[in-house]
């Protein structure tokens, strides 16, 4: 994946605008709560329950301010290129924002970000990510994404939980970048799983 001097600085710029400050997310040890929420994977909908999924294992919930734009882009990007080595550990990812399904279905199967190997649920009103105690904050008008497109929803603070079999948070994960936000995710599941 190649990025340009432009493409960069947008995302610096996009980055920054969509930047929230951190309220107090769920710590290491409390209960997750859980939740159910239309999802989208390869492009097609589906009922993501993150109590059917945490029978199979850890599961790294990841929340996001939104779909095609850089910083969610390249998160996506490198959870999908990751999927296999969260896969190997046992673990499955689940990205959250508050994209419309629509959205979402396009996204999940873009084959420059999650590539149909993330699956990414739709969190319409942010109740979910306000369950985890993260900031959201309303739709800002005249945003765009990266294809060009108005981006009409509000925003998640960018968080990412891995969540143990029994419902625990093992890890909370903010405050870095997109990219070490995945990296820290997988070494977490790597620890997880060495145990």
């Amino acid at each position: 994946m190649k990025f340009s001097l432009n493409s960069l600085i947008r995302a610096g710029i996009l980055g920054a605008a969509l930047a929230t400050p951190a309220m107090a997310a769920l710590d290491v040890g409390t209960k997750a709560p859980d939740f159910s929420l239309q999802a989208s994977l390869a492009g097609k909908a589906f009922n993501f329950s993150l109590k059917e999924k945490l029978k199979s294992g850890p599961v790294v919930v990841y929340f996001y301010p939104s779909a095609y734009t850089n910083g969610c882009n390249l998160q996506a990007h490198n959870f999908s290129v990751n999927s296999e080595k969260f896969a190997a550990a046992g673990a499955s990812v689940v990205g959250v924002s508050l994209d419309s399904i629509d959205r979402l279905n396009d996204f999940s199967a873009d084959p420059e970000y999650c590539a149909g190997k993330v699956a990414v649920a739709s969190d319409p009103e942010g109740k979910v990510a306000k369950s985890f105690e993260l900031n959201v904050r309303d739709a800002a008008p005249g945003k765009v994404d990266s294809r060009g497109k108005e981006i009409d929803h509000g925003f998640a603070e960018r968080t990412t939980f891995v969540i143990t079999p029994d419902g625990k948070i093992a890890s909370t994960i903010s405050g870095v970048s997109p990219a070490d936000n995945v990296k820290q995710a997988l070494a977490a599941v790597e620890q997880l799983a060495a145990r």
